[in-house]
């Protein structure tokens, strides 16, 4: 088994940029109703124009947050991190024509992330919850926790951020996961990565005075 298929969800087979949830959308287009939805994904499948707006209009509001929150921090990257968005396209453009998509570069997954990680692979897993059950069930990762939201595993450019939520990981913490997987990427050491995301967060407080 190789590396990628030991991945299961939406998206791109070979993505370079995952992102790690608990569980997948109870339903999705092609997905065999009444059947458990866990039990019917075994690799990463792609998405295609329209899927998105489906699965959220059966699913509910919480996937369009996830499916939203996803293309913004996508479209808040810079260009050395993940060049695979058309610049000239909003986040809404985005999500609606490439996000999950085959080649897109992305994946959304709902399986324990690729440990080691494959090189030029970023990841990050949605919530502390989350990260903190995937520790219980043996996932070998070795974290520093930033603050009481992000966390980083430096040596397998692994990222716990907030939740995929309006609320929770909000544009200004968009801003903030953007700039720490810029670094993540760049090999920065844990102390540059609390430093930044502290100075970060005092500017935001001073902006909001």
């Amino acid at each position: 088994m190789t590396a990628a298929t030991a991945s299961v969800g939406f998206g791109d087979f070979n993505a370079r940029f995952r992102v790690y949830l608990p569980q997948p959308p109870h339903w999705w287009p092609g997905a065999t109703p009444n059947a458990v939805a866990e039990q019917q994904l075994s690799t990463i499948q792609p998405l295609t124009a329209g899927d998105i707006h489906a699965i959220y209009l059966h699913c509910g509001n919480g996937w369009r947050k996830i499916f939203n929150v996803y293309a913004k921090l996508i479209a808040t990257l810079p260009s050395a991190v993940f060049n695979q968005r058309d610049p000239e396209h909003s986040w809404q453009q985005y999500r609606d024509s490439q996000l999950l998509q085959a080649d897109s570069d992305t994946a959304l997954c709902f399986s324990a992330p690729l440990l080691p990680a494959p090189t030029g692979c970023l990841q990050l897993i949605a919530g502390r919850t989350h990260a903190k059950h995937l520790l219980a069930q043996g996932m070998p990762a070795d974290f520093y926790w930033l603050n009481h939201e992000f966390a980083v595993d430096p040596a397998q450019q692994l990222l716990v951020t907030p939740f995929f939520d309006y609320r929770q990981l909000n544009n200004e913490k968009i801003q903030q996961t953007a700039l720490l997987l810029a670094l993540l990427q760049q090999r920065a050491d844990v102390a540059t990565l609390a430093l930044v995301l502290a100075e970060q967060r005092l500017d935001a407080a001073a902006h909001r005075l």
